[in-house]
């Protein structure tokens, strides 16, 4: 008798503690998020100049990952 309520206490312990371990630090971390702050008196040329900076930025981007995709798929004999 005294060891089937054991069994059930330490069975019931360990559930406990997977429940409660299962509410501790499981919030994500806090994510910063950086700005880019542009002055109020910005003109739309100035606007579409940045914009335009921006795009070349991304598409140069793109190719070096693409030419990095040509590489791999060059050693890795993919055709």
């Amino acid at each position: 008798m005294i060891g089937a309520a054991l069994a059930i206490l330490v069975t019931i312990i360990i559930v406990i503690e997977f429940v409660v371990d299962s509410k501790v630090n499981t919030a994500p971390p806090p994510e910063v998020v950086e700005v880019q702050l542009y002055p109020a008196n910005r003109t739309d040329a100035d606007i579409v100049r940045d914009q335009k900076k921006d795009m070349a930025e991304r598409e140069a981007a793109k190719k070096a990952d693409q030419e990095q995709y040509k590489q791999l798929a060059k050693q890795l004999h993919i055709d």
